[in-house]
């Protein structure tokens, strides 16, 4: 006859075999055994095939001695009356009740460690690496030196702007001899003006004496007290001395047009000035230009940080334009990491919400505590995600750019809500959830609301008073009015 060793470890049995299930003899579960007692039970009437035997042994529960029939055909009277009497009886549950809670709502996403700020430096000339004075992994602070380059058509260009400077600002020292000697016309010009006209007022001063003389002589020859000839003399005195003024207001003249151009020539005298003076600033901007552009021949640090990527070597000739960075900068003292959460959380996401990361790389350390320093504010359109920012202190350097991570975010806290466990709540095939609730040792099949999920705790938005008891978890379906047994908790 065949032998099957069972070991029980509740009082509900559950085999997951071809066989059928055990029937249990009544009022089984008043047998008591000791621990750990091995119990053979012979299967009578049947042909059980080897892969069927099993050897099982107690817990530290009590054991029972089953007879049973297993995968046989015993007789039809046997069979309908253990049938029967196993309908008949009501199926064991355990309960849970309905609890007042308070629940954070969070959304577990992964996070991507980004270094505070990163720079890729290139040269902005184009030249030779004479010296390369900082690798892979070496600490900088900013302002130091890390690469130099060699640049001789820059220095070319710059000696030769240097003499074009000297010429020009020899051109401004001409220019304004120049105009020296342009304001020497025009004062000499002036000097000639004011002798013409201190001339001509002497002149004009001669000419009145003249007719004066004229008009007395004239009056006593015609009293016949001067010959005629002294007559004649008198007015060609006269005529002599209006002549002369003539004469010297034309030099007058002559001297203020002088006058006049003199000035022109001092007005252009300052204009040729003040452009060689144009040319030399002209020419200092370019010679600071070069000066610039030589600058840049000095690559330095542009903040604090330390250097993950090299790819130059002495020697190299390198530009702007073509290759990959010369090296590569990272500030770790800060780091960022970055969350991408998805739509569906993305809208209750705000700055200063606390999240809490932890890295599969540090199992026996607690998770690390911040809180969201920025959003992005907008979806990407490929992944329909959100990236989230929070900063970390990394004075350590223990978190390395490009570490993965996973980061939990607290969208909002919910305060005496009705809770249930995640296993006591069931979902039919449209996805709607229901709970088996026992009242007086009776199911009634209730659909209820659920609302925040954090993995073993589900929220209960339904009327469903706390301390309502509803069946936990359970492998059997539960109808409206089924009786069931409840077990002691």
């Amino acid at each position: 006859m065949p032998v099957v060793w069972i070991k029980l470890a509740a009082k509900t049995l559950q085999f997951e075999s071809p066989v059928r299930p055990i029937s249990f003899p009544p009022r089984m579960d008043r047998f008591a055994l000791k621990p750990n007692l091995a119990i053979r039970l012979r299967l009578s009437h049947c042909h059980l095939p080897a892969t069927c035997q099993r050897r099982l042994w107690l817990g530290p529960i009590a054991m029972l001695l089953i007879v049973a029939s297993v995968g046989c055909q015993p007789s039809g009277d046997d069979t309908a009356g253990a049938e029967s009497k196993r309908s008949d009886a009501p199926v064991a549950v355990q309960l849970v009740s309905v609890q007042q809670a308070t629940t954070r709502q969070t959304s577990r996403q992964p996070a991507t460690v980004h270094p505070f700020y990163e720079a890729a430096l290139r040269p902005r000339v184009q030249g030779f690496v004479r010296e390369v004075r900082s690798d892979i992994g070496d600490v900088v602070k900013a302002g130091d030196v890390l690469i130099v380059l060699d640049v001789p058509d820059l220095e070319q260009d710059r000696e030769a702007q240097r003499a074009r400077i000297a010429r020009l600002e020899a051109e401004v020292q001409r220019a304004n001899a120049g105009a020296e000697l342009a304001r020497a016309v025009v004062q000499s010009a002036e000097a000639n003006v004011a002798a013409a006209q201190s001339e001509m007022a002497g002149a004009e001063a001669e000419l009145v004496a003249a007719e004066s003389e004229f008009a007395r002589t004239q009056d006593l020859v015609s009293r016949q007290s001067l010959q005629q000839r002294m007559l004649d003399e008198a007015l060609q005195r006269r005529d002599s001395r209006r002549a002369a003024l003539d004469a010297i207001r034309s030099s007058v003249n002559a001297a203020q047009a002088e006058v006049t151009v003199a000035q022109a020539k001092l007005t252009a005298a300052a204009a040729d000035v003040d452009a060689a003076k144009a040319d030399v600033d002209v020419a200092l901007r370019q010679l600071d230009r070069i000066e610039v552009m030589l600058n840049f021949a000095t690559i330095k640090a542009p903040f604090d940080g330390i250097i993950t990527q090299r790819n130059v070597a002495p020697g190299d000739l390198v530009d702007a334009i073509a290759g990959p960075p010369l090296l590569r900068i990272s500030q770790v003292d800060r780091v960022r990491v970055h969350v991408p959460v998805p739509e569906s959380d993305a809208a209750h996401v705000n700055a200063g919400d606390a999240i809490e990361i932890d890295f599969p790389f540090f199992p026996d350390e607690p998770p690390m505590q911040g809180t969201v320093t920025r959003v992005a504010g907008e979806l990407d359109a490929s992944t329909r995600t959100m990236v989230v920012e929070a900063v970390l202190d990394n004075a350590d350097g223990k978190l390395v750019p490009g570490m993965f991570g996973q980061a939990t975010i607290e969208l909002a806290v919910h305060e005496n809500v009705a809770t249930l466990p995640a296993r006591a709540i069931r979902f039919d095939e449209s996805g709607d959830a229901y709970v088996y609730v026992v009242n007086d040792q009776t199911v009634s099949v209730q659909n209820i609301q659920t609302g925040n999920d954090d993995g073993s705790t589900i929220e209960v938005l339904s009327d469903l008073p706390a301390g309502t008891n509803v069946i936990d978890a359970h492998l059997q379906r539960f109808t409206d009015g089924q009786q069931v047994a409840v077990l002691a908790p």
